[in-house]
């Protein structure tokens, strides 16, 4: 029996009516609670139908103004030009052209030789190799499903071809790869940034101790279950090896240098800084390490601006969405119910974690960011949370939730490179997705971890 079959055989008409019943049953009582329970009401209704998020947002606000309030359509078209007329939307679309190239240009191989030599000898010497040349691409790419690729479809079968389980390998990565959007430079940082008017400095600063500290408890779960089940040690590289590793991947590891260097001396803005990086990406991939054509640059250039255009469309339908918050006085609204029933700090966070996280289960990170962003942001500041702080907890939940079904980015990606299904990825990245929730819990409520560095450097 097909599993379409066994499907249509479960979901019998009654049964299906009964499910829509309920789910309208739901959404009218959500509706019930004012204007605000009406906005969420629509837009989940018309999520559920399977419409993009962006197209979700967008209509949800565009039929609440329409036809629940006065706002002039002037007003609303004046606020889409306003909204997306900042100068660190720019720094999105520079990135994703960097980690592209970085992708298809050669630069992860390098890296992973690198960080094998370094640690290869260890106990579950490629995994821990794995989770090193993660952190390091994150540095360089900004992205987390583009880190996944480049480290999990060369490191993945060697991991297997050496005699590694390959759900070992898969956990690693999967997991790992969401480093990409907290060890700055990070796309969802500057979207948070956008989304709050918070320093995109500030946040890509905050984000270095606790991704170190992350890359540490990764390779510390891959440790334990390697020497647990006595998995494959490679032989310990020699001095003259490590050097020649460190000589080929030096290309890529200087733009880390470049791009964190320029940004915290002063000498660039984040936006000119991920033009710097593009630039510098296309540079090495196409006449350093030479592994990219000239041929194949169009159609770099094409996946970067799709991905740019998608990014930039949702925000700009977000854009509006914050403006229908603010005009129905949503956040404040919230505030003040939780101030009157004596929510403090750390029950406020409790709520905001296990919202994110659910968030997670039907949403990518950027989206989560730009709709939840403007309705907690305002709340979090009235209680006296630190914006950069709530930046740093916002995207550890992200990563999280890029690691657990049934919308974790990261294990479709990990499903494509290694072809295991996503319930057999979701056992396999389980231990590391644990150390991974209770990371979360101690960046919650441990704020010095984001915010020390930034304090010492002068940031805040």
């Amino acid at each position: 029996m097909s599993a379409t079959t066994a499907t249509q055989e479960l979901m019998t008409p009654k049964k299906a009516a009964i499910w829509i019943a309920g789910l309208l049953i739901s959404l009218f009582a959500i509706a019930s609670f004012g204007n605000a329970g009406i906005v969420f009401a629509l837009l989940i209704g018309l999520m559920l139908t399977g419409m993009p998020i962006s197209i979700s947002l967008g209509l949800t606000v565009l039929s609440f103004l329409f036809f629940m309030s006065h706002v002039p359509v002037e007003t609303v078209a004046m606020k889409l030009f306003t909204g997306i007329e900042k100068f660190e939307i720019m720094a999105i679309p520079f990135f994703i052209l960097a980690g592209n190239f970085l992708t298809h240009g050669g630069v992860a191989k390098r890296m992973i030789n690198f960080a094998t030599a370094m640690v290869g000898h260890w106990h579950g010497g490629l995994g821990l190799a794995g989770v090193m040349a993660c952190a390091l691409f994150a540095a360089v790419s900004g992205s987390s499903p583009a880190t996944v690729v480049a480290i999990g479809s060369i490191l993945l079968p060697a991991m297997v071809k050496a005699g590694f389980p390959k759900n070992f390998g898969a956990g690693v990565i999967s997991t790992s790869g969401s480093l990409g959007i907290l060890i700055p430079p990070s796309i969802v940082m500057v979207i948070y940034a956008v989304a709050t008017n918070s320093s995109v400095g500030a946040l890509f600063m905050a984000g270095i101790i606790p991704g170190l500290m992350l890359a540490f408890l990764l390779g510390s779960v891959a440790w334990y279950r390697a020497r647990k089940f006595n998995y494959p040690r490679m032989p310990k590289a020699t001095m003259k090896e490590r050097l020649k590793a460190f000589k080929e991947s030096i290309w890529g590891l200087l733009l880390i240098v470049i791009v964190l260097g320029g940004i915290y001396s002063g000498m660039f803005t984040p936006t000119e800084a991920a033009a710097m990086s593009a630039v510098y990406a296309f540079f090495v991939a196409v006449f350093v390490y030479k592994d990219m054509t000239f041929k194949g640059i169009p159609k770099v250039l094409l996946d970067s601006a799709n991905m740019s255009a998608m990014l930039l469309y949702i925000i700009t339908n977000a854009v509006l969405f914050s403006y229908l918050m603010t005009s129905e006085q949503i956040p404040q609204i919230m505030a003040d119910w939780m101030i009157a029933h004596n929510f403090g700090v750390i029950a406020f966070l409790a709520v905001t974690n296990v919202l994110l996280l659910l968030a997670g289960n039907v949403m990518e990170p950027s989206s989560i960011i730009l709709i939840l962003a403007p309705i907690l942001f305002p709340v979090a500041m009235k209680l006296g949370i630190d914006p950069i702080h709530f930046g740093i907890l916002i995207t550890v939940n992200m990563e999280v939730g890029m690691c657990h079904p049934p919308v974790g980015l990261n294990l479709y990606v990990a499903s494509g490179i290694t072809k295991m299904g996503i319930t057999e990825l979701t056992m396999a990245v389980l231990p590391w997705l644990i150390a991974m929730v209770g990371f979360m819990l101690l960046v919650t409520y441990v704020p010095e971890i984001s915010l020390w560095l930034p304090r010492l450097m002068g940031y805040l």
